[in-house]
C-alpha cells in the first residue's frame, strides 16, 4: 500500500511489510491535528481492507509526535459533552484498528512521543525508543487527562499504580524509565533505532515475539482482583486529590475512568474515558489551563520577534552579588552562558557564590545534575572586585539596591568599563528606566531586565523600554533572557512597570480590608482559597514588610490619585514596630527557623492588637466581597496598562501575573478570569465600591467592553 498525504505517507518495504511515516508538511513537528487523523483514518482504513505482514510506524521528523494540536482544544471544547465523547470515540476507533491489524506492529520512537503521540504507540503491539526519546501524557498539565486510550493501555500494559502516576504527574520520561514499567519494549541508541525496530518486526511476523497475547492483554479488563483494585485506586484517588487540591480535578478524574473501566474489555472501557474526559474538558480548569499553554505559545512567539536580529550573548556580567545576583548568575551559567559577578565587598561574592553553589547542590541531591555538570557550571561564574573583564562581556546586567542615587553611580561607572555597543540592563522592580537612563553616554544601550525572586524558578522576566532603548538593546536582552530559559515580555517605563504596577492596587485592596476590621488570616484563607499560592499578609512577610513601603511609596508618588493614603498604613505601623516579615521572624505572622526546610509560620498576639488598633470598622464582610475588593483593584490596574501602552496585549497580561505573581493558572490569568465572571458584572462590581475610592474607578476600556458583551480577549 503506498499513500501520499500533507501529514503521513505509507511506503511498501521488503518482505511484505509497511512503514507508515508521520511527517507532517510545513510544521518542524509532528502533532495530531485535524488533518492528519483525517489522513491516519484513511490510511488505517486501506491497512485493514488489505493488511500487510507486518507495520513499522516512524516519523520523518526529528520528533515523533509531540501530541494533539492544542490550538484546536478550545474549539473542541465548545461541544457538548455528548459531541465532544463521540469524536474522542473516532479517533479510539482508528487507534483500536491499528490494534486490531491480522498482523503486528512496531513503533520506533526517536524523540519526543508525548500525550496523543504515545496514546497512538501504546495502539501498536511494541515500541522500540531512541536513547534521545522522552515519553509521558502530560494532559493533567493542561487540566485534562489522556483521551484516546491512555488510561486503558497503560493501565493494562504497566500497571494501574504506574498508569497513575505517570498520568497524575503528567511529567515525560526518558525512554529508560518507560522500558523499566514495560511502556517501552526496547531501547537503543539512535542510529540503530531503525535497524532494531525492523528486525522486532521481522521476530514478530516470524512468531518469535507473540503480538498476539500483547493485543489480548490491552483488550481484556485489568487483572485486579476487588481488595487489589479499591487498595490501588482508592488510595491513588485520596493522594492524588490531596496533592492536585479542588481547584485541578483532571488527576483524580482519569483515576476514576481507569477504575470504572478496569473490570470492562477495551472498548467498554473507552466510553468510560471518553465520557469523563468530555465532562472534564468543560471545566473552567481545562480553559485556563490551556488558554495559559497557548499563551506561553503566543509570548513565546512575540519574544523571538522582539530578538531578530540579536547577535548571541558569548558572556555576561551582573553586578551585585546578593541572593538576586547569585541567582542571576547561575541561571545564566547553568544555561551555558558563562558569567562575571562583581561586588564591592568579599563578603558578598563569597554569598553570591554560595548562593549559586546550594541552587546547584539541590540539583544534584535530585539527580537533575551530576556532580561533573555542576563542577562545570560553578567554573562558568566568575567572581570579582575590579571591572577588569569587563571589556569582553556583551551585556551586563546591574543588581545593586534599590536605590536610584546608588544605580546612576553604579551605572555610570560602568559604562566607562565596557567596549561600545555592549548592553545595559537594570534589575531595578520600580525606579524609571528613562530616569536610570540620564546617567549614561549612551542611553540606547540601556533597558530594564527585571527577574523575580526566586530567579531559578519564576519564569517571568520583564524587558522594560525606555525613552532612548534601542531596539537592539531591547533584542539584545531578550534574546538573553530567552537562552536563560525565561519568558521575556517586553512592557514599556513606568512605575513597577507591568507586574509591581498591578500588584500594589492588590495590597491596597488589602490595606482598605484592614481599615475595615476584617482580619488579615481570614483574607489570606479567602485569597488562598481563591487560588492564589499565598494570601497578602503572607506575601508581604515573605517579600519582605519593608521591601513593599519602599515600593508603595514610589507607587503612591506615580499614581497618587488611587494609590497614596492618609495616614499611617498598617504596613508602615508594621515596619515602624521593626516587623519585616521571614528577614527578621516577625511581621503579619512569627516565624520560627527550622532544621530542614522554611520558617515555620505562627500567629502572633502583637499582630492581633495591632490591627485591632488599626481598623476604624467593623463591617460585615462575605468571603465572595473580599475577593472582589481584593481583585477589582488588580484588574482596573491591568485595563489601565493596556490603555497606557506599557504592555501590547490581555494575553501578555494574563502569562506576565502566572508566571511572575503566581496568579492561579487555572483560571487562565487575570483577564480569562474577568471574561469568565463577565465584563458587566465586573463593571457593576467596580460601580458598587466606588465609595472605596478611585482605586475601584471603572476604566473606559471596561465600560466599553460591557457595553458591547465582550472580554477582553475578544470574546
Amino acid at each position: 500500500m503506498k499513500y501520499e498525504g500533507k501529514a503521513i505517507q505509507t511506503v511498501p518495504l521488503d518482505e511484505g511489510f509497511v512503514e507508515l511515516r508521520f511527517d507532517l508538511q510545513g510544521d518542524s513537528v509532528n502533532k495530531f491535528n485535524s488533518l492528519t487523523l483525517g489522513e491516519l483514518k484513511e490510511v488505517v482504513a486501506g491497512l485493514t481492507a488489505a493488511p500487510p505482514k507486518g507495520l513499522l510506524i516512524t516519523s520523518g521528523k526529528d520528533v515523533f509526535i509531540v501530541g494533539a494540536d492544542v490550538t484546536e482544544f478550545l474549539t473542541h471544547f465548545k461541544r457538548s459533552e455528548e459531541e465532544l465523547a463521540g469524536w474522542l470515540l473516532e479517533t479510539d476507533a482508528t487507534f483500536s484498528a491499528i490494534e486490531d491489524l491480522p498482523c503486528p506492529s512496531v513503533v520506533a520512537i526517536n524523540g519526543f512521543c508525548l500525550g496523543g503521540g504515545f496514546e497512538l504507540a501504546l495502539s501498536a503491539h511494541f515500541r522500540v525508543a531512541s536513547t534521545a526519546a522522552k515519553v509521558g501524557v502530560p494532559e493533567t498539565k493542561l487540566g485534562i487527562f489522556p483521551g484516546w486510550g491512555g488510561t486503558v493501555r497503560l493501565s493494562r500494559m504497566c500497571g494501574a499504580d504506574n498508569a497513575i502516576e505517570w498520568i497524575a504527574t503528567g511529567e515525560q520520561y526518558p525512554a529508560a524509565e518507560g522500558l523499566k514499567i514495560g511502556a517501552v519494549d526496547a531501547v537503543c541508541e539512535p542510529e540503530k533505532l531503525r535497524e532494531v525496530a525492523l528486525r522486532m518486526l521481522a521476530d514478530a511476523a516470524d512468531g518469535k515475539l507473540d503480538w498476539k497475547a500483547r493485543r489480548e492483554e490491552k483488550k481484556a479488563p485489568l487483572p485486579l482482583n476487588k481488595v487489589e483494585a479499591g487498595m490501588v485506586f482508592e488510595g491513588g484517588k485520596a493522594f492524588v486529590g490531596g496533592k492536585a487540591g479542588p481547584n485541578y480535578p483532571s488527576p483524580v478524574a482519569a483515576i476514576e475512568a481507569m477504575q470504572k473501566g478496569a473490570t470492562l474489555g477495551r472498548d467498554e472501557a473507552l466510553k468510560i474515558e471518553a465520557a469523563t474526559f468530555a465532562r472534564i474538558a468543560k471545566t473552567p480548569t481545562a480553559h485556563g489551563l490551556v488558554s495559559v499553554f497557548l499563551g506561553d505559545q503566543l509570548v513565546k512567539k512575540l519574544a523571538k520577534k522582539a530578538s531578530g536580529g540579536a547577535k548571541p550573548v558569548q558572556r555576561a556580567a551582573v553586578l551585585g552579588a546578593g541572593i538576586m545576583g547569585g541567582g542571576i548568575a547561575y541561571q545564566s551559567a547553568s544555561k551555558g552562558v558563562p558569567i562575571l559577578m562583581k561586588d564591592i565587598a568579599p563578603k558578598q561574592l563569597e554569598l553570591g557564590m554560595g548562593e549559586a553553589a546550594k541552587l546547584l547542590e539541590k540539583q544534584v541531591e535530585r539527580g537533575k545534575m551530576t556532580a561533573g555538570k555542576m563542577a562545570q557550571v560553578l567554573a562558568g561564574i566568575t567572581p570579582t572586585l575590579s571591572y577588569g573583564d569587563f571589556g569582553a562581556v556583551d551585556i551586563v546586567v546591574e543588581a545593586v539596591v534599590e536605590n536610584e542615587k546608588v544605580k546612576k553611580s553604579v551605572l555610570a561607572d560602568l559604562e566607562k568599563s565596557v567596549k561600545p555597543g555592549t548592553i545595559l540592563a537594570s534589575n531595578t522592580s520600580t525606579i524609571s528606566i528613562t530616569r536610570l537612563a540620564e546617567a549614561l553616554a549612551a542611553p540606547e544601550n540601556f533597558c530594564g531586565m527585571h527577574f523575580f525572586n526566586p530567579v531559578p524558578r519564576m519564569p517571568l522576566v520583564e524587558v522594560i523600554r525606555g525613552a532612548k532603548s534601542s531596539p537592539e538593546a531591547i533584542a539584545t536582552t531578550v534574546a538573553y533572557a530567552t537562552a536563560m530559559g525565561k519568558t521575556p515580555i517586553v512592557v514599556g517605563d513606568c512605575a513597577g512597570f507591568l507586574v509591581n504596577r498591578v500588584l500594589f492596587p492588590y495590597f491596597t485592596g488589602f490595606e482598605l480590608l484592614l481599615a475595615d476590621g476584617v482580619d488579615y488570616k481570614r483574607v489570606d484563607k479567602v485569597m488562598e482559597k481563591w487560588g492564589w499560592p499565598m494570601g497578602p499578609a503572607l506575601l508581604l512577610d515573605v517579600v519582605g514588610i519593608d521591601t513593599g513601603v519602599h515600593a508603595d511609596k514610589v507607587m503612591a508618588a506615580a499614581f497618587p490619585d488611587r494609590m497614596s493614603h492618609a495616614g499611617e498604613s498598617a504596613i508602615e505601623k508594621m515596619v515602624a514596630a521593626q516587623r519585616y516579615g521571614q528577614k527578621n521572624g516577625k511581621g503579619f505572622y512569627v516565624w520560627e527557623p527550622q532544621k530542614k526546610g522554611p520558617p515555620k509560620k505562627g500567629v502572633d498576639p502583637f499582630t492581633e492588637e495591632a490591627m485591632k488598633a488599626h481598623a476604624k470598622a467593623s463591617p460585615e464582610v462575605a468571603d465572595a466581597e473580599i475577593v472582589e475588593r481584593m481583585m477589582l483593584p488588580m484588574l482596573l490596574e491591568c485595563s489601565r496598562c493596556l490603555e497606557d501602552g506599557i504592555v501590547a496585549t490581555p494575553t501578555e497580561v494574563d502569562l506576565a501575573l502566572v508566571y511572575g505573581l503566581g496568579f492561579p493558572p487555572f483560571r487562565g490569568g487575570i483577564f480569562r478570569w474577568a471574561d469568565a465572571t463577565g465584563t458587566k458584572a465586573l463593571l457593576a462590581a467596580a460601580e458598587k465600591h466606588a465609595p472605596l475610592g478611585a482605586l475601584y474607578a471603572p476604566t473606559e476600556q471596561l465600560k466599553g467592553l460591557a457595553a458591547s458583551g465582550k472580554g477582553f480577549h475578544g470574546e
